[in-house]
Parts: C-alpha cells; structure tokens; sequence
C-alpha cells in the first residue's frame, strides 16, 4: 500500500515534471506561442502541441508508475482516472477558451495515454523475462 502511494504521488509528480517541461520548450522553440499563451490564443497547431505534450505527459507517468509499482495493476488507471478528475473542472473553467474538439481530446486521452504508458513498462519487463529465461533455459 505504501509502495502504492508513493507511485501514485509520483506519477501526479511525473505529470507535472513532464507538461511543464515541455510547455517550455514550446515557449521557446514554437514561433508565437510565448505571446499566445497569456490569453490562450493558440493556433491551431499550438493546440495540437499542447495536446501532444499532455499525451507524452501521459505516457511517461504510465510508465512511471507502472515501474515504481509493478504489482498494483490498477494504480494506472486510479492514477488516469484522478487525473481526469482534476482536469474536468479545470476545462469547465476554460470552456469558453478552446474548441469542443479540443476539450474532447486532451480529456478523452488521459485513461488511455495512463495505461499505454504503464503496458509499455509491463511489455518491456516481459521482454526481459522472455530473454532471460531463453538464456538460461527456464
């Protein structure tokens, strides 16, 4: 359980890490975006952007939590779903700011780009065992 914990706090974490990372690269290497951003212009590339970068966001804390507790397999989707929690009134609040569309995706995306993340850690760790028993002839 406390194992389960800490993974969970961790991939909140690994989310964070991640989007905030990225938003800044964006910042800096996506013509018009540092202007954009303050009142939420984006283009319609931008919005493709950010919603890469929540996907990769994503996946990556997955595969993080997947990695850091490996035994609870719903952890991804508790951790998906929490994610969706919090996001839901945070797009209510920024309803009138981007399209339908949009809000659809980045939120229709969280449970899943979770759980890709973590099979990508469980399908690596197979992979591993797979070797390893071939190698060793078990």
């Amino acid at each position: 359980m406390r194992r389960s914990v800490w993974a969970f706090s961790a991939g909140v974490v690994t989310w964070i890490v991640v989007v905030s990372v990225l938003n800044l690269l964006m910042r800096l290497e996506m013509s018009g975006y540092a202007v954009a951003e303050p009142a939420m212009a984006f283009s319609l590339a931008m919005k493709w952007g950010r919603l890469t970068l929540a996907i990769i966001a994503s996946l990556v804390t997955g595969l993080v939590v997947a990695s850091l507790a490996p035994a609870n397999k719903r952890l991804p989707l508790i951790l998906g779903t929490a994610l969706l929690g919090v996001f839901i009134p945070v797009h209510y609040g920024l309803w009138d700011k981007f399209p339908l569309w949009y809000h659809l995706v980045f939120l229709s995306s969280l449970i899943p780009a979770v759980l890709a993340g973590a099979r990508v850690r469980e399908r690596v760790e197979n992979r591993r065992m797979s070797a390893q028993s071939t190698v060793t002839g078990h």
